[in-house]
């Protein structure tokens, strides 16, 4: 646990208590880690973290050490993927799998690699800040929460899309992507103890972009259906909590295409920045991360 964590709890014990929701995305979740940088250097730290599928994965990686220096790495593993990493294989390979009548595009073992890549701890129990991480399960359509155990399946069975990569066999269900059921889980946020909830929710940037391939359809179609979900749930919050859902940078890439990363962490840190700032939340006794002229 950060020291910085330490410090923070010791002056708010028992005044607010904070949750996070990220979103799924895919390739989207890159903007959250300019909004949790946001965050963490105005001192707000979670006491819960929510998340699905690119979100469970930075949500882990927060959850396990809510530091500056930890987002630092975690940017760097962002910014060094490339379309490849996660989706291997060629054109020909997809083609192949198809013909086999197989139920994936791509085999999970890039994901895999760089979900290992993001963890800096096992299981559940080794994480700083409770997490909990949504997936769906494939034979019932129900929704599934993991809180305990080993970290590694359930970030897997979280992001593993449906027809893209394999479901996972884990905790006896065969599970798939969680954003398929709940791509912005605020109302597990909600049903605990809390007095705020910042959401971080990047699935608008799927739904609002042009489709180009078969995939982005697909990823348009349930961001949809998805967001009305959560705009229900937004609706429904009990007006003691205060939720805060932070602004997402515009984002028009294809599903495979990973690159621009480092102008899209700037750009989710300062929008974000721009709306703490106006809501009270200034860093404090230290200078931004950017020049105060580049988020104004």
């Amino acid at each position: 646990m950060s020291t910085n964590l330490d410090r923070h709890r010791r002056r708010v014990q028992g005044k607010t208590r904070t949750a996070f929701v990220l979103s799924g995305g895919g390739n989207q979740g890159v903007s959250q880690l300019g909004m949790l940088r946001a965050l963490i250097e105005r001192e707000i730290y979670p006491d819960v973290v929510v998340g699905t599928s690119a979100g469970a994965l930075n949500g882990a990686a927060i959850a396990a050490d809510p530091s500056l220096e930890n987002l630092d790495r975690l940017d760097e593993l962002w910014c060094s993927l490339q379309g490849t990493d996660v989706f291997p294989g060629s054109k020909l390979s997809r083609a192949w799998n198809v013909l086999r009548r197989d139920d994936h595009l791509f085999e999970n073992s890039g994901l895999a690699a760089v979900i290992y890549r993001s963890m800096s701890v096992r299981t559940f129990a080794e994480l700083a800040v409770p997490l909990r991480v949504i997936a769906a399960d494939l034979d019932t359509g129900e929704e599934v929460v993991f809180a305990q155990g080993p970290l590694g399946p359930a970030l897997l069975a979280s992001a593993a899309l449906p027809g893209v990569f394999p479901s996972i066999r884990h905790d006896n269900r065969l599970l798939v992507d969680g954003a398929v059921v709940n791509s912005v889980p605020l109302w597990h946020a909600l049903a605990g103890p809390v007095d705020r909830v910042f959401v971080l929710n990047v699935t608008g940037s799927v739904a609002d972009k042009v489709s180009r391939s078969p995939l982005d359809v697909v990823l348009r179609a349930f961001a949809i259906s998805r967001n009305q979900r959560f705009e229900l749930e937004l609706r429904h919050a009990p007006p003691e909590v205060e939720v805060m859902v932070l602004p997402r940078p515009i984002d028009a890439r294809d599903v495979f295409d990973f690159s621009g990363a480092r102008e899209l962490i700037h750009e989710g840190y300062r929008l974000t920045a721009r709306m703490l700032d106006f809501a009270g939340e200034r860093v404090p006794r230290r200078k931004s991360w950017f020049r105060r002229s580049e988020i104004a």
